[in-house]
């Protein structure tokens, strides 16, 4: 197919529709003169295809599908990382805010990708460090959030935060989210946090449960830098997209900064950002 040569899967484990899906998707991939990379979770459910360690899988693809939910989406749009490859996202079941391609959808909508009639979202990454004295220990990127919070048995939790030069306040909470548009509408929105249209350049930041009912959430612009220090607590986690993190220290500082890199999202061609929000909300219909 021009343009596209070499396509990624990657799948959510111990999935009974995996099962009756990927066999078919890899045939109609080959098929079609196209290669075919898989994760080790998609090669346990078809026979005679290797499978790779989830980041190795995107190296090199002209496109990645994603078979699963929105975890792994997640997941995947990290180990596609500061690659520019098209993520193709099917929904196995569940809510999927960001896998709104239907298994009804798969094989037509492929169609339209190989024929480049498909829509593509560009959807902003949060790049996050852990400063710890004057060395940067750890970097992430996240699609969804950033998130600092407390374990289940622990105390409320002391942390600054700043945006740019500015003081925002001493927050006391359990914890705080710092989320694009994309994740405006995953545990922010729980938190009490404001919907965000996908396009605006933004990054809200929404404390968990403060201790001071009118510390609200705040929306500051995409140019912002958002800088949190941990204060003396007895512990408290770091938290990207709900999957991967590390344990943070007295005086660390979670540095959040828009990324100049974007997960570019193949949409249905018929599925806008509301009528999203009106199929999983179940907001009204007219």
């Amino acid at each position: 197919m021009p343009g596209i040569h070499r396509v990624g899967i990657i799948s959510k484990p111990n999935s009974p529709e995996a099962y009756r899906i990927v066999p078919r998707l890899i045939e109609f991939l080959e098929a079609r003169g196209i290669e075919v990379r898989c994760d080790e979770n998609t090669a346990a459910y078809t026979s005679g295809v290797p499978g790779l360690a989830r980041d190795l899988t995107p190296e090199g693809c002209d496109l990645v599908v994603v078979l699963g939910g929105d975890g792994t989406l997640l997941s995947a749009a990290r180990a596609i990382g500061e690659r520019e490859i098209p993520l193709f996202p099917v929904n196995l079941g569940g809510l999927g805010f960001l896998t709104a391609i239907t298994i009804e959808e798969l094989f037509p909508e492929l169609e339209r990708a190989f024929r480049n009639e498909h829509r593509i979202g560009h959807r902003k990454l949060l790049a996050a460090e852990v400063v710890r004295g004057d060395a940067v220990v750890a970097r992430y990127h996240a699609l969804n959030d950033v998130v600092i919070t407390k374990p289940a048995l622990a105390r409320m939790i002391d942390f600054d935060a700043w945006v740019d030069d500015q003081f925002v306040c001493a927050y006391k909470a359990d914890g705080l989210i710092i989320c694009t548009p994309t994740g405006s509408t995953a545990y922010s929105l729980s938190a009490g946090g404001p919907i965000i249209f996908p396009r605006v350049p933004a990054i809200c930041l929404t404390p968990i449960c403060p201790h001071m009912l009118t510390n609200r959430p705040v929306i500051v612009p995409e140019t912002s830098v958002v800088r949190v220090v941990c204060g003396k607590n007895e512990s408290v986690y770091l938290t990207i997209d709900g999957q991967v993190g590390e344990p943070l220290r007295e005086n660390d500082r979670v540095v959040c900064r828009s990324s100049p890199y974007s997960l570019r999202l193949i949409r249905p061609p018929r599925m806008m950002f509301f009528d999203v929000l009106r199929q999983k909300l179940k907001w009204g219909e007219r």
